[in-house]
């Protein structure tokens, strides 16, 4: 699936936009965003309505978008605000409730720690079984999500989980640790690789596996 629904959040465009960068600049234009769409080496694409236009305008990067119509500060370039590509076509977006109205802080690349609101979240996956997957979507060392972000100067983000402190005021204490987690390289699956459940026979409802039939075979001769 190449696109995904959004929260409708309202927002202002940067008008320079939607003119390809050809005149409008340092004007705004109200919208309310409707989907976003992943093509792989590329940064996220969004759909947004514009009311007062009565129409719709695809493909703008995040750095379009800004919560005021006014210019932010600091005023950050895309990079800044979406550290990672789009690593798919296939794309979800979900609304991660736990997290939801806690403090988010965000490490960008240029401008230090800064705070704020969380939206959703989009995430990439392999879209078809049948299609080769040369992506790293499904990787565990190179997957990423993408945390949609408000932040407090104004602009959107995207940021994946390791580039993100999130504070909750009930539970997370006053100096919270430093992770110091590793990047997680597993394939973690239970069937493939271990003992042979021997099941190919078996019609119980309460089955037993090959070796607890035979523990109790065992049991009982005692």
């Amino acid at each position: 699936c190449l696109i995904a629904n959004l929260p409708s959040q309202e927002v202002w465009v940067r008008k320079e936009y939607l003119t390809d960068h050809q005149s409008g600049h340092g004007e705004f234009v109200k919208g309310v965003w409707v989907s976003v769409k992943s093509i792989p080496g590329r940064a996220f694409y969004f759909e947004t309505y514009l009311p007062e236009y009565a129409a719709m305008y695809d493909k703008l990067p995040i750095s379009a978008f800004v919560a005021g119509p006014e210019t932010p500060s600091p005023d950050m370039n895309l990079p800044n605000l979406q550290f990672w590509n789009c690593m798919d076509y296939g794309v979800v977006s979900v609304d991660k409730k736990f997290i939801g109205s806690m403090d988010f802080e965000c490490y960008t690349r240029d401008f230090g720690n800064v705070k704020g609101t969380y939206i959703c979240t989009i995430d990439n996956y392999h879209h078809d079984p049948d299609y080769v997957d040369w992506a790293t979507s499904e990787n565990p060392a190179e997957h990423k999500s993408h945390n949609l972000i408000e932040l407090e100067n104004g602009q959107y983000a995207l940021y994946p989980n390791n580039r993100l402190r999130i504070f909750d005021n009930s539970l997370t204490p006053v100096e919270p640790k430093m992770p110091d987690f590793k990047v997680s390289t597993q394939y973690y699956q239970v069937e493939n690789g271990f003992e042979r459940l021997g099941m190919g026979r078996e019609d119980e409802y309460f089955w037993k596996t090959a070796q607890e039939r035979e523990n109790s075979s065992e049991e009982n001769e005692k």
